[in-house]
């Protein structure tokens, strides 16, 4: 690119130009004016150059040509011609009212210009910085930094912009480049931009940064450093280079990179404390599910541990002289209480595996009424009291699931259904051929039910609604438990309102597939086991 100075006098030449070829072309009207069509002083014609050079070039060359005009029509039109000489004074007035009117009208129309261009270029200006506030507000801040540098290198006329991140005296880390390889290669001298104080416009300042690389940068490119700070933090730098024959940026394009670092900085700051709320929310949260997991986990666990150290104490006091059944009682209790533990412990396990994605089924063809049977078995001491009744078809076909993970499906269901029925209460099992392919098992209770506002929430984690029924308490866990147990076997699980009155659980399971034929007397594993 050529040098300022040349296009400057490039510049001033094509004005001078333009207003001489303004002026002769203004002298031959002038002069067909008042010798053909008769006009008394047709010096005001004059005045259409000097507007003419005013919008085109600006007040300098508008008075330049409101001068040329006054000498013109006095050496030509002005008896004695040929002389900057007036015999009549009329004609002075005439001429000094055209100087006059000349200067006034250039300088006016050169202000509305000059209005115009500094109106055009606020629209600019506005335009590119509301382009860079958009994409900061509505994608990542690391995204949108590459818009940011694009919209800057076009509208600051630079060679290349980026922006670089990094703790104030540290090496920076380019994260958006318009060009080149990613490297903040600049050299060791570079402008700083300096903000003044209060509504005066950013300065340009040359600095020497002993630290970077001599010898790295252009020679012909300049390039130009605008701090990013939040408050009295800096968190990064904006870089622009240019061509050094352009020289420094305008007050305009200054002002929009200022703003630009500006804006960035917010949204960088705003990152940083979107982050720190989601750590904050996080830690809550942990605390939160830690606190729950306290309150619904040390009743269940303090009311078995109650009954095994008031059996095993009745068990090792001397004094005590029961009958071999009481003594079999006070064991059978230990050992429920412990299996009661057991369960506790296995659903609190199952949940960490769940929510840890560590669960892999390993699922094996089975008959759903043999499964059912051996958990009412296990199950049996604490349905005690409570009419349990089993239907289901004998063509059911066998589902296809991980025995230790429907043993623990049927245990927690089974159990839900015990702590939430009253004795007497009845209880139902049943299982039915939903769709080809799926076994519908069901477990329904005779118990105060849940409010069906409440029926959606039954799966959650901790998660215990207030019955009608007796006071027992749950720690939260058995349902979420069974929800991830059965989808981790493919099936799905929903809770509905049950026909005997209580809370009935549908477990939709995959049906074990028909053996290929030539198989067909051959058992599948586990059926009738």
């Amino acid at each position: 690119m050529e040098p300022i100075a040349g296009r400057r006098l490039r510049r001033a030449a094509l004005a001078s130009v333009a207003g001489a070829g303004a002026l002769a072309a203004t002298t031959v009207a002038v002069g067909l004016l008042e010798g053909s069509v008769g006009v008394g002083n047709a010096s005001a014609t004059y005045l259409l150059a000097v507007v003419a050079m005013a919008v085109a070039f600006g007040i300098p060359a508008a008075v330049a040509t409101a001068i040329g005009s006054f000498v013109l029509y006095d050496l030509v039109f002005i008896q004695p011609t040929g002389l900057l000489a007036v015999a009549d004074p009329e004609e002075w007035l005439n001429l000094l009212l055209l100087l006059v009117l000349g200067v006034v009208v250039g300088q006016l129309a050169g202000m509305q210009r000059a209005r115009a261009e500094a109106a055009l270029l606020r629209e600019r200006q506005a335009r590119a910085l509301y382009r860079i506030g958009r994409a900061l507000a509505t994608n990542p801040t690391g995204a949108a930094l590459g818009e940011v540098v694009r919209v800057l290198a076009g509208e600051t006329a630079a060679t290349r912009a980026w922006i670089a991140l990094g703790p104030p005296g540290g090496a920076e880390r380019v994260t958006a480049d318009s060009g080149g390889d990613g490297r903040a290669a600049v050299g060791a001298a570079h402008q700083v931009l300096r903000r003044q104080p209060g509504d005066e416009p950013p300065a340009w300042v040359r600095v020497h940064d002993p630290r970077a690389a001599a010898g790295t940068a252009d020679a012909h490119v300049e390039a130009y450093r605008v701090p990013i700070s939040v408050g009295r933090e800096e968190r990064g730098s904006l870089w622009i280079t240019r061509p050094r024959s352009a020289g420094r940026p305008g007050r305009g394009d200054s002002r929009v990179l200022a703003a630009a670092a500006d804006q960035v900085g917010q949204a960088l700051e705003r990152d940083r404390l979107a982050e720190e709320a989601t750590s904050a929310e996080v830690a809550r949260r942990s605390e939160a599910a830690k606190t729950a997991l306290l309150d619904s986990v040390s009743h269940d666990l303090r009311t078995p541990l109650g009954s095994i150290r008031a059996a095993a104490g009745s068990l090792m006091d001397p004094a005590f002289d029961g009958a071999p059944a009481a003594r079999v009682e006070r064991a059978a209790t230990i050992d429920r209480e412990a299996e009661r533990l057991n369960r506790l412990v296995s659903n609190l396990l199952d949940l960490s595996r769940i929510e840890a994605g560590d669960l892999r089924a390993r699922p094996e063809p089975f008959a759903l009424e043999d499964l059912v049977a051996a958990g009412l078995e296990r199950l049996a001491a604490a349905l005690a009291g409570r009419p349990v009744t089993v239907t289901m078809p004998d063509d059911l076909p066998p589902v296809n699931v991980d025995p230790v993970f429907i043993d623990q499906v049927l245990a927690n269901l089974l159990e839900n259904a015990a702590v939430h029925a009253a004795p007497g209460a009845a209880v139902r099992v049943g299982a039915v051929e939903a769709a080809p392919g799926v076994v519908r098992l069901t477990v329904e209770d005779g118990g105060p039910g849940v409010p069906d506002a409440a029926l959606g929430g039954l799966f959650r984690k901790f998660s215990r609604v207030a019955r009608g029924g007796p006071d027992r308490r749950g720690s939260g866990l058995g349902l979420a438990v069974v929800k991830g147990l059965v989808e981790a076997m493919g099936g799905r699980v929903a809770a509905r309102r049950a026909g005997i009155g209580g809370l009935a659980i549908d477990v939709d399971l995959p049906a074990a597939p028909f053996p290929p034929r030539g198989d067909a007397g051959a058992e599948p594993p586990g059926v009738g086991a």
